[in-house]
């Protein structure tokens, strides 16, 4: 069974994860507050992770809805952080909306060391997610994007590879500069 580790339990990370363990995966949360993760996992009947490193030294699939760049960059690049605990093969698949220059780092970096990256931000906001009716607009390579694509289904009605790294970054700006 894929094993999932999903950090950052918002207004979206919340029911994301959530449709992930509904669907039957085996996913465990990270979240700072820890108790959104203690009320996730009553909710869905799930797993909470004490640590970053825990949750990516056991997890197959890492995914991220944070806020920011900076986020980004300390979950995957600090000290105890993703890069530096997870196994070869896992496949980080980052939802939080950041600049494309970051996806193309952090992927360069990632596949450096045998590890996947996926730039996938999302459309359809809290109503989407909870619905289960997002929008993702992914980049990375082909294989990494269909290794994600059964379980990003999970939560999303439209889930298109867009490019490189970086591509779904900037389609996601491109949507907020039109709507």
């Amino acid at each position: 069974m894929k094993k999932i580790g999903f950090i950052g339990l918002g207004v979206m990370g919340y029911p994301m994860a959530g449709h992930m363990q509904s669907s039957g995966y085996e996913v465990s949360v990270f979240n700072r507050t820890n108790l959104k993760a203690l009320n996730w996992k009553e909710e869905f009947s799930g797993k909470v992770s004490s640590s970053i490193d825990e949750l990516s030294e056991n997890s197959d699939f890492i995914f991220l809805c944070v806020g920011n760049d900076k986020d980004v960059r300390s979950l995957v690049l600090g000290e105890g952080g993703i890069l530096e605990n997870a196994r070869e093969n896992t496949l980080i698949i980052d939802h939080t909306t950041t600049s494309s220059k970051l996806s193309v780092e952090l992927s360069g970096k990632c596949h450096s060391k045998n590890v996947g990256y996926i730039d996938a931000p999302v459309s359809g906001g809290e109503v989407g997610a909870i619905e289960g009716q997002l929008t993702v607009m992914c980049g990375g390579n082909q294989n990494d994007f269909e290794k994600a694509y059964e379980l990003i289904s999970c939560y999303s009605k439209f889930i298109k590879l867009m490019g490189p790294s970086g591509s779904g970054q900037l389609t996601k700006m491109v949507n907020q500069i039109t709507i």
